[in-house]
């Protein structure tokens, strides 16, 4: 054993070689207005005050995808419901709700660096992508753009008491107006979301008799699938794990044209659901055992 190891066989410590008063000693001699003390005190601040934001900006993601997620759940009610019109009515309220959580992450990062808090906002960010992108296609039978959706994110100040609240420096100029942007990654990552509910969409036409929605869903997934084959291992990581969720949905669509197509005539419409659902789970349980 060596001479520097205790009984124990731990090594010691340096500062155990010191008595204890002597370091007390030393802790009380410290001056806490030198130059040192204050620059430590405000870098303290500095991180209390990034660390509080950080973790606002997490609470309003998860507020904001809540409100996203019941928002699609709304949406595809627009199959059966009576009035379709008043469903997209609902929805469109809904992410007027949503975009005001959003204009507070806005005000949030006013004079702030957007990626030092992207981590905090992606996942509210991505399915109010996904949401805005349902409503959008429901409408339209295409895709929103990433200007598009960024359009939306532009607010304007309301009320004098709005901006005094507003945080940012006290020597710049308040913003009458200011923007959050979806980064490109966010809105791919949304899209790829955007798939799974295309396809459960599908499943629902059906059941509800709709024969030409499927093959239209079809070909709009095809096209999407074929974009993010562009991209390939060549994007971020996040983006190349949904393209494997994003095959699995359009596999399972276009089962449905082919049921359709070849034993449509055959089996009545109120149970083509059925056999879509359950041709749906036989997909799923051979890609769980391969």
């Amino acid at each position: 054993m060596s001479g520097k190891e205790g009984s124990g066989g731990f090594r010691k410590r340096k500062h155990d070689n010191f008595p204890h008063g002597q370091r007390k000693e030393e802790k009380e001699n410290v001056n806490p207005s030198s130059a040192l003390m204050t620059s430590f005190k405000s870098f303290q601040l500095e991180l209390d005050t990034r660390h509080d934001k950080y973790e606002r900006l997490v609470k309003l993601s998860r507020d904001i995808t809540i409100e996203s997620k019941r928002t699609i759940f709304l949406l595809h009610r627009f199959t059966s419901a009576p009035n379709g019109e008043e469903i997209l009515n609902e929805s469109e309220v809904k992410l007027d709700a949503v975009r005001r959580k959003i204009k507070q992450v806005a005000q949030e990062l006013i004079g702030e660096d957007m990626y030092q808090f992207h981590r905090a906002i992606s996942p509210g960010l991505q399915e109010y992508v996904e949401a805005v992108s349902f409503q959008y296609f429901i409408k339209t039978r295409s895709l929103i753009s990433v200007e598009e959706i960024n359009k939306q994110l532009i607010f304007t100040v309301e009320n004098r008491e709005e901006t005094t609240n507003m945080t940012s420096n006290s020597h710049d100029k308040q913003p009458h107006t200011w923007s959050l942007k979806v980064t490109p990654v966010d809105y791919l990552l949304g899209v790829a979301d955007l798939t799974g509910e295309l396809m459960r969409l599908c499943i629902s036409s059906v059941g509800n008799g709709d024969i030409d929605t499927p093959f239209e869903l079809s070909q709009f997934l095809r096209q999407i699938y074929d974009g993010f084959t562009f991209i390939g291992n060549t994007g971020p990581y996040e983006v190349s794990k949904k393209l494997y969720t994003l095959k699995q949905s359009l596999a399972k669509v276009e089962n449905a044209c082919y049921t359709l197509k070849v034993r449509g005539s055959e089996i009545p419409k109120h149970m083509l659901a059925d056999v879509f659902s359950t041709k749906t789970e036989l997909i799923d349980q051979e890609e769980g055992l391969s």
